[in-house]
């Protein structure tokens, strides 16, 4: 039998409120690392290889705060 320890309301609320500063931060961050790379190069799509992987670190990590917060 395992016991979990129940979060707090307020610790919760932190979490999910992190959210909505983690999903942009991540896309954007990808972007210009990508925007970064190209000029670097001289290429013309790692922008978008790198926004992609942005955007999915964004969602993994709301599927990790979902599946933390769900016990």
């Amino acid at each position: 039998m395992a016991t979990s320890k129940k979060r707090s309301a307020w610790a919760q609320f932190g979490d999910y409120a992190s959210l909505g500063i983690a999903l942009p931060a991540t896309t954007v961050t990808g972007y210009f690392i990508g925007v970064l790379l190209d000029r670097f190069f001289h290429t013309t799509f790692l922008y978008i290889v790198f926004l992609i992987l942005g955007i999915v670190a964004g969602f993994l990590e709301i599927y990790k705060v979902a599946s933390r917060n769900s016990d």
